[in-house]
């Protein structure tokens, strides 16, 4: 099974930029050993199950409870039960096969 979750989190009192608060949660995602990857709109996260990436998540929220009064997410799943783990990084070279380059190019 491959969970592939991406999640945007931050607090929304906290002015303009938020990276201090964002950089905290992608500090504990690191720490978690699932593999990520961050993008300028949120952070791909791959997980065997869904209520790992759930856990993720809340340990998430975690990190700015009691630092803010509102916090904003978003969170979108793509669940495939007959697939192993490595889809993220495998979608990216399916596609880029069918380019003929790699997408950094």
């Amino acid at each position: 099974m491959s969970v592939l979750m991406n999640y945007a989190m931050f607090p929304t009192d906290k002015g303009s930029s938020v990276s201090e608060f964002v950089s905290k949660i992608v500090k504990m995602v690191s720490e978690s050993g699932y593999d990520y990857k961050l993008t300028a709109m949120g952070t791909i996260i791959e997980t065997e199950t869904l209520d790992q990436a759930l856990e993720i998540v809340k340990k998430s929220y975690a990190v700015l409870e009691g630092h803010t009064d509102r916090v904003y997410s978003t969170v979108t799943f793509d669940i495939q039960t007959n697939k192993p783990m490595g889809r993220m990084d495998g979608k990216i070279k399916s596609v880029e096969k069918k380019l003929g380059r790699t997408l950094s190019d």
